[in-house]
């Protein structure tokens, strides 16, 4: 495998290569790819920088004709590259054909976008003037994404900043390379010219060289907490802009009066769906004091029904591998840290029984008696892991979901519509779901989140055009003479 720059398939100039494996089964070495240094990035950057000369005088709308037929050929190969993500990072097939329907969903949604870059006009206030507004683009985007969403994350980012009329370097994770190069792949095809759209494999250095280089104007980074305040402090030192979705310690309340059926398949899939690698993942569940010991029994008795599996051997698996042994020892220490803390009703361990030993797997875990002090209920695991703690009333449940250093997302359940817009007032988080799990963002709707989860922007929906683009305000004066606003008008 090769990195791809300026439209041609190209290995690193390190000679280096780090190898790509299944998390499902460590035997299954999928490819080789590049471990790209400075000298790599610095090619694609310049490759970027030639081609926004032409690219940002495309019209938009026919830019957006480029990122629709993009969406065409992902559902087109959809199939085939549910089963490659699956192979890379372990999600079952179903996911990560959602996955791939995200991608479809924002290629759709940025192409007609390409036509509504609206400006913003109001009136001079001299005669014979005219005041504009117009969106710019910024000029090359370096994206640096996480592995756990390796097609829907990038398109939330990269479509957007394309049809701007930006360029893009992209480093990928280095645990699920193989679905940038498809990536790459499809939007050739679509007839993105050479340059615009760029590749470069690696770990930290390529990372670092991305948003060191003086060519690239914004970088859009996915990843963690710790990671992402390094950029963002690099970026402030350099000026330029930069946009952070970053972790999530995310709570799902239940109150009594609610559907305690949907509640329960609403913790199942926000807990464990994407084997808790989710930033939007539900990670803390805050019950009640009068349903707790109800609603954890059921809990316990279905999640201990999940299955595990890997998912492009099993149709029926429902829980994958941890993204690879690095996570996976980190998941563990968790659950270690949780056993001294609080009280392990299941799981606990790593998964590995006969069809199972050769992968990266861990049991659904959930654990009960989980104090806001402790360290399960603060800090962020991404994994299936599950703090349960109870809560005296409507009041302390919120108290508790806001006592967290993250704010991505959030849940409540209740049949009560007080209740529930109170809920939407007070929750501190960038995305609050009544009567819904923590995760399920669509394509069309901001997305990102507030204090330890964001530094301010938005992906997704309108507001991203807002990370991709510059403002630029036009007066035009036809009166024919000096108007020396406010000193003339006033």
């Amino acid at each position: 495998m090769k990195n791809y720059i300026n439209g041609q398939w190209v290995p690193s100039a390190t000679g280096r290569t780090f190898s790509n494996i299944n998390p499902a089964d460590n035997r299954d070495v999928i490819g080789l790819f590049p471990e790209s240094s400075a000298e790599d990035v610095a090619a694609a950057a310049h490759a970027a920088a030639e081609a926004y000369t032409s690219w940002r005088l495309v019209p938009a709308p026919k830019r957006g004709d480029i990122l629709r037929r993009a969406g065409d050929i992902f559902a087109r190969r959809m199939d085939e590259l549910s089963r490659i993500m699956t192979r890379e990072m372990g999600k079952t097939l179903v996911e990560t054909r959602g996955d791939i329907q995200e991608a479809i969903d924002t290629a759709y949604y940025a192409a007609t976008e390409g036509r509504r870059l609206f400006g913003i006009n109001t009136p001079s206030e001299l005669a014979n003037k005219m005041n504009l507004s117009f969106r710019m683009p910024v000029g090359v985007c370096g994206i640096i994404t996480a592995w756990n969403f390796p097609i829907a994350v990038p398109s939330w980012k990269i479509l957007p900043a394309l049809v701007c009329g930006n360029t893009v370097v992209f480093k990928p994770s280095e645990d699920s390379p193989h679905s940038a190069n498809i990536f790459a792949e499809i939007l050739e095809e679509a007839g993105l010219p050479p340059g615009v759209f760029n590749v470069v494999h690696g770990a930290a250095e390529c990372g670092a060289a991305i948003v060191e280089h003086p060519d690239i104007k914004v970088v859009g980074f996915t990843g963690s907490t710790t990671t992402g305040k390094a950029i963002a402090a690099r970026c402030g030192e350099l000026n330029k802009k930069v946009s952070l979705e970053m972790g999530g310690k995310n709570a799902q309340v239940v109150m009594p009066d609610a559907d305690m059926d949907l509640a329960l398949n609403g913790v199942l899939w926000g807990a464990f769906g994407t084997t808790g690698q989710r930033c939007t993942a539900t990670s803390r569940l805050i019950l009640h004091r009068d349903i707790h010991d109800a609603f954890v029994a059921r809990l316990i008795d279905a999640a201990s029904a999940l299955k595990l599996g890997n998912g492009l051997t099993d149709s029926t698996a429902q829980v994958g591998p941890v993204i690879n042994g690095k996570q996976l020892d980190k998941i563990l220490g968790y659950i270690d840290i949780g056993k001294a803390e609080a009280t392990c009703v299941l799981g606990g361990e790593r998964a590995t029984e006969c069809d199972l030993e050769h992968g990266t797997f861990v049991k659904p875990t959930i654990f009960t008696n989980v104090d806001r002090s402790h360290r399960i209920f603060r800090e962020e695991i991404f994994g299936p892991v599950l703090s349960v703690s109870t809560c005296d009333s409507f009041e302390h449940g919120i108290e508790l979901a806001n006592d967290c250093a993250y704010g991505l997302s959030s849940s409540v359940y209740t049949r009560d519509v007080t209740a529930a817009f109170r809920a939407m007032r007070d929750v501190e988080a960038g995305i609050t779901y009544i009567n819904a799990p923590t995760i399920g963002a669509e394509a069309h709707m901001p997305f990102g989140g507030i204090k330890g989860t964001g530094n301010g922007h938005r992906e997704g929906g309108w507001t991203v055009f807002d990370i991709f683009t510059e403002w630029k305000s036009v007066y035009v004066d036809y009166s024919g003479t000096l108007q020396r606003a406010q000193i003339d008008n006033y």
